[in-house]
């Protein structure tokens, strides 16, 4: 059987099919390009090469009447007139000339001044065609190249530039579309995730109820079934808000974090240490989604677990970053960083980039979407910002999230705090 081709898992391919396709075009357009300014340059030499002949021949025979005529008729015929020219005489006069941009109204001695300053402009275009007048005279023709061809010299750039503004732009399409529909496959899987949980949760509160009418079971057992019961709700209401806009309240952050920490510490191994360091004001508040926010905690805490092997100090650090205007804003707020580091193994420089990418994972039953969907809630729908503050093989890593506070009072700032925001 053929195998599908994974147009989505193939992204670096991809983008160099797509590069090498362009290049090819430009530079099959550049060489064609400048072959055919090449030979229009070639046309315009024999153009001025045949009035050179012209004026020798027309000086030679001592007509002047044939000297007007030939000189008309040159100029007018075989696209001369376009050709920028300048006929300097045996005394270095410019007695005929050619310019497009200087009126041939112009009084003479104005016009004579542009001339000469044109001539010392095109000096270096092109050497000079030299007119035999005979008896040792020699005039001199000095020419430019034509607009048009001039125009033709500049289209390969052009041509680049719009390939490449082509390429991006459908880069940026592909991207669009291909993030647009992973966020479909997401919102759907979460949503039908949320739907399925309902039915067993139903079932297992009903059990919970159960036991608890029951004397001969241990009314303990029952408010731990119940705690993990209501987990699982919160599990399933977060998946049910994916795709949706959360609705974000202001909630005590120090109090959010401990209640959360307090939930997940006996659920994770024994052999990591749990602490929590507040250097918040007391009651500092933050604009978040509380089911949503725990989700991002609950996952980059169990990637740190996982990281250290289960044994090892995970420290979450709150603390309030330096006072700071908003764009657009007149108020000064305040950030809040939340630190999470492990002593695990650490992630490697050149895995530090693929750490929020869909599909990344170093467990083997791992999906890849803990962190990529933790960093779409904090930056998408809190406004804020997560990364890998630090990290380092074999000493543990830093992730930092960064919130801003829900009110625009100014709060005191503890010098200890560190004041970069990164």
């Amino acid at each position: 059987m053929l195998k599908s081709f994974d147009i989505y898992g193939q992204r670096n391919t991809l983008k160099i099919i797509v590069a090498l396709n362009l290049l090819l075009l430009g530079t099959a357009s550049w060489l064609f390009t400048s072959r055919l300014v090449d030979q229009l340059e070639k046309r315009e030499e024999r153009y001025v090469q045949l009035f050179a002949k012209a004026m020798a021949y027309a000086y030679k025979t001592d007509v002047n009447d044939d000297i007007n005529f030939v000189m008309q008729e040159i100029i007018l015929m075989n696209d001369l007139h376009e050709i920028p020219f300048i006929y300097v005489d045996e005394r270095g006069e410019p007695t005929i000339d050619r310019f497009t941009d200087i009126p041939q109204d112009f009084p003479e001695a104005k016009r004579h001044a542009l001339v000469r300053q044109k001539m010392a402009e095109i000096k270096n275009d092109h050497p000079p065609i030299e007119v035999d007048l005979g008896e040792g005279r020699k005039g001199y023709v000095y020419y430019s190249n034509s607009f048009l061809l001039t125009q033709l010299r500049y289209f390969p750039y052009v041509e680049l530039v719009s390939l490449m503004v082509l390429g991006f732009l459908a880069y940026l399409a592909f991207s669009s579309a291909r993030r647009a529909e992973q966020n479909r496959v997401w919102v759907g899987l979460a949503k039908e995730t949320a739907h399925q949980l309902g039915t067993p949760l139903s079932s297992l509160m009903a059990w919970v109820e159960y036991f608890r009418s029951d004397p001969a079971v241990d009314e303990s057992i029952a408010d731990e079934i119940e705690k993990d019961v209501k987990r699982l709700e919160t599990i399933a209401a977060r998946f049910s808000s994916i795709g949706s806009v959360p609705t974000l309240r202001s909630e005590d952050l120090y109090e959010t974090v401990s209640n959360f920490i307090s939930y997940l510490e006996p659920r994770i191994s024994t052999k990591v240490r749990m602490s929590i360091v507040n250097e918040l004001p007391e009651g500092f508040q933050v604009h978040i989604n509380k089911l949503l926010f725990e989700w991002v905690i609950e996952n980059i805490c169990k990637n740190a677990v996982d990281a250290m092997g289960g044994i090892g100090s995970l420290t979450l650090r709150l603390q309030p970053i330096a006072q700071r205007r908003r764009p657009g804003e007149t108020a000064r707020v305040n950030d809040v960083a939340i630190d999470i580091t492990d002593t695990g193994k650490g992630i490697s420089k050149a895995n530090l980039a693929k750490v929020f990418t869909p599909g990344y994972s170093t467990k083997k039953r791992g999906w890849g979407l803990g962190l990529t969907l933790a960093k779409r809630i904090i930056e998408e729908y809190h406004e804020g910002r997560l990364f890998v503050k630090h990290s380092e093989i074999g000493k543990g890593t830093t992730f930092r999230i960064l919130l801003r506070e829900s009110t625009a009072a100014v709060r005191p700032v503890p010098e200890k705090v560190s004041q970069d925001a990164a």
